[in-house]
């Protein structure tokens, strides 16, 4: 059983990931099982070059950065599940007990986070009743968001980035990841206001 389920492998999922990834050392935190399926395939980052992203260097692919949050990932922060070539299909049961079913196996999680993009093409069945026309995209663009308040959908389950109705740019969907993150903090911390910071050691 998970306590958090992670879908998608894009930027606000590997956001989502490092920042839960790099609480580890927090009491509340320890025993937490955390898993993401890093389904890239469809990620606009695949297509993506980078000149105006904060923190990043200027003329960066978004193909590498996607490989190099894979390795970040398991590099600094090996305790997160990795699941890879799965796509999710359907989403079963309620709080705290889901059942995320992929094309090839299926896992238990008290809550999910799910943070892939926001192509009307989604098509995750136990999710469908939550999909609503995109915000803050050009019509014709026939763009779709998950109905959520400040990224909760419904109890347990989150949304982040583009599919959360945010903008594509990619410091915004690493922020929505990233606030997602810190929600789920907040909550394994008995609802007191959590975050996870890195500092230089002096």
């Amino acid at each position: 059983m998970y306590d958090t389920l992670i879908i998608g492998g894009g930027v606000s999922g590997m956001s989502c990931a490092l920042v839960l990834g790099s609480a580890v050392k927090k009491p509340f935190v320890a025993d937490k099982k955390i898993g993401i399926i890093t389904h890239q395939k469809t990620s606009s980052l695949q297509e993506a070059l980078f000149n105006n992203a904060y923190g990043i260097p200027a003329g960066t692919l978004g193909s590498d950065l996607l490989k190099d949050s894979l390795t970040q990932l398991s590099e600094l922060y090996p305790h997160i599940d990795q699941i890879e070539g799965e796509k999710v299909i359907r989403i079963e049961g309620k709080f705290p007990n889901f059942n995320v079913v992929t094309n090839k196996n299926s896992y238990a999680t008290k809550s999910i986070v799910v943070a892939i993009g926001y192509s009307n093409t989604f098509d995750i069945h136990g999710l469908m009743e939550f999909v609503e026309t995109h915000k803050k995209t050009l019509p014709e663009k026939q763009r779709i968001q998950l109905k959520n308040t400040d990224h909760l959908v419904t109890e347990g389950i989150y949304v982040a980035g583009t599919l959360a109705g945010w903008r594509s740019q990619l410091s915004i969907a690493a922020g929505s990841g990233a606030a997602v993150a810190t929600d789920i903090l907040t909550l394994w911390n008995n609802g007191i206001q959590s975050q996870s910071h890195d500092k230089i050691q002096k």
